[in-house]
């Protein structure tokens, strides 16, 4: 009998003559953890897709085999049926059903014709043991965190005898906790007999657990790693997705040692009258021309929250302190009023707040700033095309043409054209929030570029990453939030992850 609980041969998928995978060959041993690595619009998630059905037979070339059959999947059920359950980054969950509703949703035990509800619940509570929650199964899922929302997808998994577990970016908006729980948990499953395949874009986590990589690129296998053999390394990794050697993942500059102040907040506190309470308080701090200042901090310290009360004050935060833009001060009552006055927000959310997923390129690059390429409120559509134009050529980013739908684009290049449509508004200072989150390390190399020539050229950043390495590989300086208060600040030469996590905990 095989040692494989998959194989998939010579797999072929074009959409519209783009060839998605080329003659793709992927094996997976049983009782693994085998990661699938590569750049975004690599094809790892187009393969999982024709794995799991929702590509069904027939619009494909090539053949799966699973538990030594060949399968023939014409929709999800197909393959849920099998044992094989897919997680996809944007979970599938109802926020407004309790958890045991959740985990049960397609699956329902029954008792004749009706839902046994009072079994549902003794399941369920034992589906969260699995996964090492600790939660009421009547409990909503829209009152838990993410990562608690994560393990459930994986207990609602665990209910339909899963042998095949694929994991879609599980981690990517996961804390250092939650992520590290997480990959505990896919550790155990393995000794449970259940295989795993996992995508992700962070290289420390496919080093940690992987015993397999396979890494794609341009839609085509390049190379199955093995993590006995000693072949899981970052260079290694790297190398093998982009094609070539990148020998610093964050690129060197020449630090500016300008001293006049861009931002500075003085006694800055924002109260939040939905929640009742402050989420930020009392925070000093400044940024310098030509510097980038990293935000650090635990999910649920007041970044994002910062951020929003300094770009227009978005959310209708009672304010209080004083905000100096180039030494003035200023009162922002709306994003548009920030724009003006030279401030920029690149969202942590980029497909829910910060892009027109059903428009083209050219226009999310141009809807902030119409007023330049428009004249007597008509837009100059050969203007717009030359502005966009330069922003993909400059941000290297990859698409068909400047028609072509953002929501089609990878994570990567969704993240540039966020990125050009700010750079078009020309800000003196640029607040980036999670600027390389679910993106590959091709991706962030060029945004890091990106970021350093930004700098050189005048501008400053505010950046708030979740990423400690990168933080500290980015930043010439370091604020750490905590509980909406700034519990430090550390030159960068003297940070590192421990005294961050230290303030960060305090």
């Amino acid at each position: 009998m095989s040692e494989y609980i998959l194989e998939m041969k010579q797999i072929s998928k074009e959409f519209t003559g783009v060839k998605a995978l080329d003659n793709v060959n992927f094996k997976v041993k049983k009782g693994e953890i085998h990661c699938l690595v590569g750049e975004n619009g690599a094809g790892k998630s187009t393969l999982m897709k024709v794995l799991s059905g929702v590509y069904p037979y027939g619009t494909y070339e090539g053949e799966i085999v699973y538990e030594g059959k060949v399968q023939q999947f014409h929709k999800i059920n197909d393959s849920v049926n099998t044992g094989i359950v897919i997680i996809y980054q944007e979970l599938a969950l109802f926020p407004d059903l309790t958890v045991y509703e959740n985990i049960f949703t397609g699956n329902e035990i029954k008792q004749g014709a009706l839902i046994d509800w009072n079994e549902t619940i003794v399941e369920a509570k034992k589906m969260l043991e699995k996964v090492n929650l600790d939660v009421n199964p009547e409990t909503l899922v829209k009152d838990l965190g993410v990562g608690k929302r994560q393990l459930i997808e994986i207990a609602k998994a665990l209910s339909k005898d899963v042998k095949l577990l694929i994991l879609d970016e599980p981690t990517a908006a996961l804390n250092e906790d939650d992520s590290e729980n997480l990959l505990k948990l896919l550790k155990e499953l393995k000794k449970q007999g259940i295989t795993c395949i996992m995508i992700s874009h962070k290289l420390k986590e496919v080093i940690t657990i992987a015993d397999s990589a396979t890494v794609i690129r341009d839609g085509q296998t390049i190379r199955t790693l093995d993590a006995s053999k000693g072949e899981i390394t970052e260079n290694t990794i790297i190398k093998n997705m982009v094609g070539r050697e990148i020998q610093d993942i964050y690129p060197k500059r020449v630090k500016n040692s300008h001293d006049e102040k861009v931002l500075e907040l003085k006694n800055w506190s924002a109260y939040d009258q939905k929640l009742g309470r402050h989420v930020v308080k009392n925070a000093n701090l400044h940024v310098k021309k030509g510097e980038i200042i990293g935000l650090a901090g635990l999910m649920g310290s007041g970044r994002t929250e910062l951020a929003l009360s300094i770009f227009g004050n978005a959310k209708a935060y009672k304010l209080q302190g004083d905000l100096l833009l180039d030494g003035m001060p200023k009162a922002f009552n709306h994003p548009s009023e920030a724009i003006k006055a030279g401030i920029a927000y690149v969202t942590e959310d980029r497909k829910g707040d910060g892009l027109f997923l059903l428009q083209d390129i050219k226009s999310n690059i141009s809807a902030a700033n119409l007023q330049r390429i428009s004249a007597n409120g008509v837009i100059n559509e050969n203007e717009e095309i030359k502005v966009a134009d330069r922003y993909k050529t400059s941000l290297h980013i990859k698409a068909t043409s400047l028609e072509q739908l953002v929501g089609k684009l990878s994570g990567g290049n969704q993240q540039k054209v966020s990125l050009g449509k700010w750079l078009f508004v020309g800000p003196k200072l640029l607040i980036l929030d999670e600027p390389t989150r679910g993106i590959d390390v091709g991706a962030k190399f060029e945004i890091y570029t990106v970021m350093n020539k930004l700098i050189e050229e005048g501008m400053s950043i505010l950046m708030i990453s979740s990423e400690l390495g990168e933080v500290l590989g980015m930043s010439d300086r370091v604020y750490v939030m905590g509980e909406g208060e700034i519990k430090g600040e550390l030159p960068i030469e003297n940070a590192d992850q421990e005294k961050i996590m230290q303030l960060a905990t305090q």
